[in-house]
């Protein structure tokens, strides 16, 4: 199975998106994948539900900050590589879905209860969200 398939089947058993995106590749980054999905948590469904950022792009964004970001003061060059990667990933996952935003990407804001019930019984957790994982992560093993 690939990444994309394994970060899918972790979603669609109950992980967020967030989480699945993230821990898909956080072993062989050096972080133990049960602590990545729960890192990951707070993200899922627009950060939590909130309309935010789609989790899949948080998880990717956090898998290019895990890989690359800046650890040391004065590694500029650390923070710069992560920026434009996470630059490059958002560009790349908006030409091909359309935006990056939760509320967007499934045409309800889910921090509205009855918006979110809508989108439950449109199956689009089932539907829209599982692409976008597959989408987030094949785009990173793309660029990393």
């Amino acid at each position: 199975m690939t990444k994309s398939d394994d970060a899918v089947v972790c979603f669609n058993n109950g992980i967020t998106c967030s989480s699945a995106v993230f821990s898909a590749f956080s072993e062989e980054l050096g972080l133990e994948e049960k602590t990545a999905k729960k890192i990951g948590c707070g993200f899922g469904a627009g950060v939590s539900r909130t309309g935010n950022i789609c989790g899949a792009v948080s998880g990717a964004i956090m898998v290019i900050g895990l890989k690359y970001g800046k650890v040391e003061q004065g590694d500029d060059a650390a923070t710069e590589k992560t920026r434009a990667l996470t630059r490059q990933f958002i560009r790349e996952f908006t030409a091909k879905n359309g935006s990056v935003n939760c509320t967007e990407l499934l045409g309800h804001n889910l921090s509205n209860q009855d918006e979110y019930e809508t989108a439950v019984r449109a199956k689009l957790f089932r539907t829209k969200c599982p692409e976008c994982v597959r989408d987030a992560v094949a785009i990173l093993e793309k660029i990393l």
